[in-house]
């Protein structure tokens, strides 16, 4: 007996039964999972990957991925501790680690993850100064990502990290900041030509300590300052005169009083 012999109603219900077959069939990828509710309570373990029955309407199915997936929050208004305000967002990683949590216990857990996110991002921001939010951004990446994770935890979400992507700050801060870099800046220099000089006096107190123990090098050095005039094309050319002769002509000079003063003394005796 074949099949074209069968009754035509035994035919519709071979059909329909194929049909039926074919449509419970379902192809999970290698990232998905499926958490089946039949006759409205869950399995106890998620199916897939790969081929799966669901026999509808027994069964219902919902798809969980299981991949990381990026979430952007959006900008947040926040004051600082030390009372300014600003704008900050960050992009939160996250992957479920347990289906069948993600599909009961939350309606939506990407949409929770980020409510969790906003909240917690001005909180931990508002409780610090602006200052340790700017140089201390990876402390308080840290810290956030480890309370929305706390949070997420009992819906099988795991946060794997956040970052603060950007901090938005009013012009007036903006101009302050650049008024106090522009002033440390200023600072440091002053303090490079301070302690510059501060070598040259010291070089030059060394110099002269050794042109004293040698006074034969300040005569060389005044031969040398000469030269250095001589090549100079100027047309007045002032000469220092050295200490050291005046005190010769000093010393010639008194010889010369004592040399005369001497015969006369002699005579009025």
């Amino acid at each position: 007996m074949s099949v074209s012999d069968l009754p035509i109603p035994i035919l519709i219900v071979i059909a329909i039964i194929v049909l039926y077959l074919i449509n419970s069939i379902k192809i999970l990828r290698d990232y998905e999972r499926a958490v089946i509710f039949r006759l409205g309570r869950a399995l106890p373990t998620p199916k897939g990957p790969g081929i799966i029955l669901v026999f509808r309407p027994l069964d219902q199915m919902v798809r969980i991925s299981l991949r990381q997936e990026v979430l952007e929050v959006p900008p947040q208004d926040v004051i600082t501790r030390d009372n300014v305000t600003i704008k900050v967002n960050a992009v939160v990683t996250l992957y479920c680690v347990n289906p069948n949590d993600a599909a009961i216990k939350v309606a939506n857990y990407v949409y929770q993850t980020s409510q969790f996110a906003q909240t917690t991002l001005r909180s931990v921001l508002g409780e610090v100064e602006l200052d340790e939010l700017l140089s201390h951004r990876d402390k308080l990446n840290l810290r956030i990502q480890s309370i929305i994770d706390q949070r997420t935890e009992p819906f099988g979400v795991k946060v794997i990290s956040v970052e603060v992507k950007q901090v938005d700050l009013p012009e007036q801060m903006l101009r302050a900041m650049a008024k106090q870099a522009e002033a440390e800046r200023e600072k440091r220099s002053k303090i490079i030509h301070a302690e510059g000089e501060y070598n040259a006096a010291q070089k030059l107190v060394d110099a002269a300590a050794l042109l004293a123990t040698e006074p034969i090098t300040l005569q060389l050095r005044y031969l040398q300052t000469l030269t250095e005039i001589g090549v100079e094309k100027n047309t007045t050319i002032v000469f220092p005169l050295p200490m050291e002769l005046l005190s010769l002509l000093n010393k010639v000079g008194a010889a010369a009083t004592a040399k005369a003063a001497a015969p006369k003394t002699e005579g009025g005796v």
